[in-house]
């Protein structure tokens, strides 16, 4: 099974620029890129921060732009929308009781969880009470699991933007629930942080994700800013194969050389 896992695509209103690049045209390379590699991806999951200030034409241009790719599209959000404006444009997105836009795919026995980690008109994440619930009652279900934040839910030793993470309380609450079911979560993927990486969480492989516009430069030093840059954009390819799962970082956008090589050790040396 392919899975695509793209994030932070940070959509303005048609015409603008976040961090003087286009996003709109960076998602389409994106859209393009994809389509043209990966059609026969099962899901194309995007992890939140749909757009950058929750402008309603932005969630427009996004609903456009979804009649590119050919695979089924999984929307989250993040920090920078905004959970009423979404539904609006999106009205037919799957809600949990609460409201909170939690959803989930069954496909063959994988279930594929995408969890709502959006405290309004703030940066950092929430996952409540409420949200562990629901979670919990989606793990009860037979099966293994893939997990889909917006937020990285673990501090990541960068001090200035683990004050953006899940809060540290629901990261302690979300934490215990998750080691009792660590035997059935194969690996769990997030956004925000604008950055690759990787790690584990209890025992548990997590991943993070870059941006389609600009990227965040790891500082590990005490500091009150983030760096970031227009580093080259990426979007991940999750390759499911039994007990295995495989994380390809596809740079969409690089338009630099690219120097194919044979294996035979002549092709090398």
């Amino acid at each position: 099974m392919k899975i695509i896992h793209l994030s932070d695509i940070h959509l303005c209103a048609p015409g603008g620029l976040v961090e003087g690049i286009d996003p709109h045209e960076r998602l389409a390379r994106a859209f393009g890129h994809m389509t043209e590699h990966h059609a026969d991806a099962t899901r194309l999951v995007i992890s939140g921060d749909l757009t950058h200030h929750a402008n309603p034409d932005a969630y427009k241009a996004l609903k456009q732009a979804l009649r590119l790719p050919p695979m089924p599209v999984r929307l989250m959000i993040g920090n920078h929308d905004d959970r009423a404006v979404f539904l609006e444009h999106f009205p037919d997105q799957s809600i949990d009781l609460n409201g909170f836009v939690n959803h989930c795919d069954q496909v063959g026995d994988l279930r594929l969880i995408y969890c709502d980690t959006v405290r309004p008109k703030v940066h950092w994440g929430e996952f409540c009470e409420k949200r562990r619930a629901w979670l919990r009652d989606q793990l009860d279900l037979p099966g293994p699991v893939l997990l889909f934040f917006h937020h990285n839910i673990l501090d990541l030793g960068d001090p200035c933007s683990d004050e953006l993470s899940l809060n540290r309380a629901d990261q302690a609450e979300l934490r215990s629930l998750l080691k009792l079911f660590q035997h059935k979560i194969r690996h769990i993927f997030f956004g925000h942080v604008h950055e690759s990486l990787c790690g584990t969480m209890a025992g548990i492989a997590f991943s993070g994700v870059t941006s389609t516009v600009h990227q965040t430069i790891p500082n590990l030093a005490p500091s009150d800013k983030s760096p970031s840059g227009p580093l080259e954009p990426s979007y991940r390819v999750i390759l499911l194969r039994g007990e295995d799962v495989v994380i390809h970082q596809i740079p969409f956008a690089w338009e630099g050389e690219v120097v194919w090589h044979g294996n035979d050790w002549e092709d090398w040396a």
